[in-house]
């Protein structure tokens, strides 16, 4: 199967791009944005990177100004990951330049799946990216960050910012990148239209309660109008106000309970899953 056929993209206007993986039927299926800038682009989480996602990017048009020959004016392209979970990290492998939040740096320079939750079946992937390919020998290469971030550092895109925000508690480096002047949050999975997840390796409650209070903030003080985020759709800031809050009221003690279980099978049944060598 072609990158053409196994991604697809529609355009949010302001140079955005929202792009997926077509045949990975899945809640686990991330959202793949493209932010073009006049001096850089950057693709911000990578989705399983079973087609060549540059491939996809270059092929579709995306990353041809209108009017250009086809190698005439190309930018810098950087990868960025939310986090290194496997839905968000599988492509890094494919691009250059790669760039991760430093609690999360070594674990995807030594290709460790326990961190990634890498956790794929057939069912999910209805249609095989190439012939004989099984989910189980599937994994996250390893890939050496060539930029390592930090909380309040700064992506120049040339005529538009991204400001990064570490935003721990869904795993320990999970960021946002923030458009200031746009107003735009692009959340990764620290945040989306669904029910937060705590429970997995190197997930803490605490974190996330105080990643939430940031969110609210970002509401509170107007800075966040459109939310980007990692999984399912778009939403504004009165939803991601009630999201945050409601993640705040329920972070109880019967709460905490209940995640430390799952999170013992949760790391219990990764641990198997990731010792199990590819036939």
């Amino acid at each position: 199967m072609s990158a053409l056929e196994w991604y697809a993209h529609k355009s949010l206007g302001d140079g955005i791009f929202w792009i997926q993986e077509r045949f990975y039927e899945s809640g686990n299926r991330a959202n793949i944005w493209l932010v073009r800038g006049s001096e850089q682009d950057v693709v911000i989480d990578t989705g399983l990177g079973l087609r060549s996602l540059p491939e996809y990017l270059y092929s579709s048009g995306l990353l041809q100004d209108g009017g250009a020959k086809e190698d005439a004016g190309r930018r810098p392209l950087l990868a960025v990951a939310t986090h290194v979970h496997f839905d968000h990290s599988g492509g890094l492998y494919q691009f250059d330049q790669v760039a991760v939040h430093r609690a999360e740096a070594e674990a995807l320079a030594r290709g460790d799946n326990f961190e990634t939750v890498t956790w794929l079946s057939d069912s999910e992937v209805v249609r095989a990216p190439s012939p004989g390919w099984r989910a189980r020998q599937f994994r996250v290469p390893a890939v050496q960050p060539t930029l390592i971030l930090q909380d309040g550092d700064v992506i120049n895109l040339g005529d538009r910012q991204l400001t990064v925000m570490h935003m721990p508690g869904h795993s320990r480096g999970s960021i946002c990148l923030h458009d200031k002047d746009r107003k735009v949050l692009f959340s990764g999975d620290v945040v989306y239209d669904g029910s937060l997840i705590d429970w997995l390796p190197y997930s803490r409650i605490s974190d996330y309660v105080g990643t939430c209070e940031r969110l609210i903030e970002l509401v509170d003080s107007g800075l966040v109008e459109k939310v980007l985020p990692g999984h399912f759709n778009t939403f504004g800031a009165e939803r991601l106000f009630r999201l945050a809050s409601n993640y705040i009221s329920k972070a109880g003690i019967c709460h905490k309970v209940s995640t430390f279980a799952m999170r013992s099978l949760a790391s219990l049944a990764l641990r198997v899953t990731n010792s199990r060598t590819s036939p």
